[in-house]
């Protein structure tokens, strides 16, 4: 079962990622001269060693070789530990006979990485893998063993960071590696074309859909070259790509995508598939406005899906969603209820997938303003999703909402632990300008600032000004929003010079939105007054008082 195409992020926030900029992948080139690396494990370093003996390279090399082999064979067989231990002991020998800049040193950090990942030593994982990725950007540039190796270090540099909740690094590595498996690979071919999809899978993941979407096309057309165009291995790659366009907010695109995969699955009799292809379909409709069809279509779906099936329970999810949208609550929460009681009998078997499905309905019930139903059911899916690593970015985004939560319904020392743990799970896992991101850090100066902590709240404002004002541009409701509250933080500690000057720019602002911002422009320069005689001390004046009309509070 997997959950709803709608994202966890997208649903949480309406605007699109902003992607990081990332410094450019090194070179494959040469160093100048080898450049001293302490090795993992070990307080060894990777240098050019001192000439040995002619009679000890051989004996140093076969003695390297045979115990990279016996580590790959242990690593073969599950046993890690062992696995570990051998790649370490290979590691000596290995630079002695090749030197530390070597391909066959690479080749075992590769190996020691990929097994202390599996034991949970990610740090050390991380270290060894870093090394390895060094030694093959200093090695010959197109040369196919050489990418070969360095395209296994990538992959399994992703899958540790992945497991450490770096998802946006993870996919640069993904990235990397296909780019590395072009040099060896023959173009079109299927490998290649697995490579392609899966980096566009881990860029639509971290919500950046432009780069994912040439990605997707080149898997898509490799795909049917391979498989014909009537396949389930090219409906799946079609799948991808209506999520990738839906993510791009084109919909009439996504929607055509959706409709080949569902009439694919039905000519091939695959009914769950289909039913799950149906519910992506309503999904998108809804986002089109056309909701009496996408109740069709549901209504469709759940006639067929078995009457305790998991494609029951989404399409009930989905059919709540549209109830909701449509102010009918009772029977919205009629839907979320049945779905419900279908899947507290799947958790045992899928409790993964029922957790991002519990995250959905957690935020149809806050959108119906049923706070404490939606807390529960957050707290819930994190309890799920504890110790899973690999899912740190639902965590990070339903921390962010439980911290707004508590801290609208006033309940802020709890908000602030919520909130810190979204920042830091965001932060890994979509890079330091995601959206989502400066909205936990203004959440997080509001509670600060409910707590008195005026310095504090200013520097979390301050924050997601920059990430906010990157996002949506300086005319943004919310980017003016957190500007005002670094001035009420500011007027709240006495510094009325820097509250002024804070002030200016939110009027400034506002005069630069024309008429539209009339209502808004006349409050920003009440609060303006307000803050001028509160600084000559007259005991009449008040500040904050509402720092922004009331219709931004009920937004909210």
């Amino acid at each position: 079962m997997r959950r709803l195409p709608k994202s966890l992020l997208l649903a949480s926030f309406s605007k699109p990622f902003l992607r990081r900029n990332r410094e450019p992948l090194p070179l494959l080139r040469p160093p100048p001269r080898p450049l001293p690396r302490v090795l993992p494990f070990a307080a060894r370093t990777l240098a050019a060693p001192a000439a040995p003996p002619p009679e000890a390279a051989p004996a140093a090399q076969s003695d390297g070789f045979a115990l990279l082999e016996a580590a790959q064979l242990r690593e073969a067989a599950d046993d890690h530990q062992e696995a570990l231990a051998l790649a370490i002991k290979a590691l000596e020998p290995l630079q002695a006979s090749h030197g530390g800049w070597s391909l066959p040193v690479a080749r075992t950090l590769r190996l020691a990485g990929a097994a202390a990942s599996r034991l949970g030593r990610l740090t050390d994982s991380l270290d060894s893998l870093n090394a390895a990725a060094d030694i093959i950007d200093s090695l010959e540039a197109g040369d196919a063993e050489v990418a070969a190796v360095g395209a296994a270090v990538h992959e399994q540099l992703a899958r540790t960071k992945t497991a450490m909740g770096r998802r946006w690094d993870a996919a640069s590595d993904l990235m990397r590696a296909m780019e590395l498996k072009a040099v060896f690979l023959e173009k079109g071919s299927l490998e290649l074309g697995n490579a392609y999809k899966d980096v566009a899978e881990a860029y639509r993941g971290v919500l950046a859909c432009d780069k994912a979407l040439p990605l997707c096309l080149e898997a898509l057309e490799i795909a049917r070259n391979h498989f014909g165009g009537d396949s389930q291995e090219v409906a799946k790659v079609r799948q991808l790509l209506a999520t990738i366009y839906a993510g791009s907010s084109r919909n009439e695109e996504a929607l055509e995508q959706y409709e080949i995969v569902r009439m694919v699955y039905e000519r091939l009799g695959l009914d769950v598939e289909l039913s799950l292809a149906e519910t992506d379909v309503a999904m998108v409709l809804v986002l089109l406005g056309r909701s009496e069809e996408a109740m069709d279509v549901l209504k469709r779906v759940i006639n067929r899906a078995g009457k305790e099936s998991e494609e029951r329970a989404l399409a009930f999810v989905a059919m709540a969603n549209i109830l909701c949208i449509q102010d009918r609550k009772a029977d919205s929460k009629r839907c979320l209820e049945i779905a419900r009681e279908i899947l507290d009998t799947k958790i045992s078997v899928s409790p993964l997938q029922v957790a991002q499905v519990y995250a959905e309905m957690s935020m149809l019930y806050e959108t119906m303003i049923e706070f404490e139903v939606a807390l529960c059911l957050m707290k819930k899916t994190l309890v799920f999703l504890d110790g899973v690593s690999e899912m740190q970015h639902i965590q990070g985004s339903i921390s962010a909402r439980m911290g707004w939560l508590l801290l609208k319904t006033e309940r802020v020392d709890e908000a602030v632990p919520y909130l810190q743990s979204a920042i830091e799970k965001l932060k890994n896992c979509f890079g330091p300008l995601h959206f989502g991101l400066g909205f936990a850090y203004k959440h997080l100066g509001d509670a600060y600032l409910a707590m008195n902590q005026s310095e504090s709240a200013i520097k979390y404002f301050t924050i997601a000004k920059d990430i906010i004002n990157a996002t949506y541009g300086p005319k943004h409701e919310d980017t003016i929003d957190t500007i005002q509250s670094i001035a009420n933080a500011y007027g709240v500690m006495g510094s009325y010079k820097q509250a002024m000057d804070y002030q200016e720019q939110v009027i400034d602002a506002y005069e630069s939105c024309g008429p539209g911002a009339f209502e808004e422009l006349r409050e920003a320069q009440r609060l303006r007054y307000q803050l001028k005689i509160k600084a000559r001390g007259l005991p009449h004046a008040c500040f904050p008082a509402n720092s922004l009309p009331t219709k931004f509070q009920d937004r909210e």
